[in-house]
């Protein structure tokens, strides 16, 4: 493995994002045990901020813990890449639905937003950029343990939608998706824009599906 050794501020979120990287590139193999002297060495962290990084791909389903064993890497599947990908299709629409219809100011600032994704080409920084424009856009929604479960799912799928934001047909098309909901809500027709959400979510799903397909194979050989 080859990795650059670490040197922004601040170094957990650095090394949660290089060891993401590396788990969906398949240079951390499924179900390896991780030593973390050597990762902190590779990545050129103290094992502090190496430590948060692993706690925080714990809680996204990355890397499970073994009392007594430390961290292993949890194999990316077609089975629980299809079951996380069917909630935040029901989810989202109904937060929109609930939030109402967003005011011209918050319009305007997914507008700036979604612009803001068409120019990023970090694939890390365009699914950031992507969480918080829907986390943006479903702002007012009421019930806020419905958006705890959105943010939830987002964190729960980010290493499976690492591999379709490295392309820029992928982005291309959340930017589209994003103007159309936009179009519909600038007009009022909030229902449209819930369907056009849903239709949002939906869309990512094929080529990730492949994606995964083709991986498995390799993986096999």
């Amino acid at each position: 493995m080859q990795t650059s050794t670490l040197k922004r501020t601040n170094l957990a979120d650095e090394a949660e994002a290089a060891l993401r990287a590396l788990i969906v590139e398949g240079e951390l193999a499924a179900g390896a045990r991780l030593n973390e002297v050597h990762l902190a060495a590779q990545l050129g962290v103290s094992r502090t901020p190496l430590r948060e990084a692993l706690n925080r791909l714990a809680a996204e389903g990355a890397l499970e813990t073994r009392p007594g064993h430390g961290y292993f890497v949890r194999p990316l599947s077609l089975e629980e890449f299809g079951q996380l990908y069917e909630i935040r299709p029901i989810l989202d629409p109904e937060a929109l639905r609930l939030a109402g219809l967003p005011s011209r100011q918050q319009i305007d600032d997914l507008e700036r937003l979604n612009r803001k994704l068409a120019r990023t080409k970090d694939p890390l920084a365009r699914i950031s950029h992507d969480d918080a424009w829907h986390m943006l856009l479903i702002a007012g929604c009421p019930n806020r343990v419905l958006i705890e479960m959105i943010a939830n799912m987002m964190l729960r799928t980010r290493r499976y939608e690492l591999a379709y934001m490295r392309e820029d047909a992928g982005v291309s098309m959340a930017v589209t998706d994003h103007e159309k909901i936009l179009a519909k809500l600038k007009t009022r027709r909030l229902e449209q824009a819930c369907e056009a959400l849903r239709q949002n979510l939906v869309g990512a799903k094929p080529a990730i599906e492949a994606w995964l397909s083709a991986r498995t194979k390799l993986e096999k050989k």
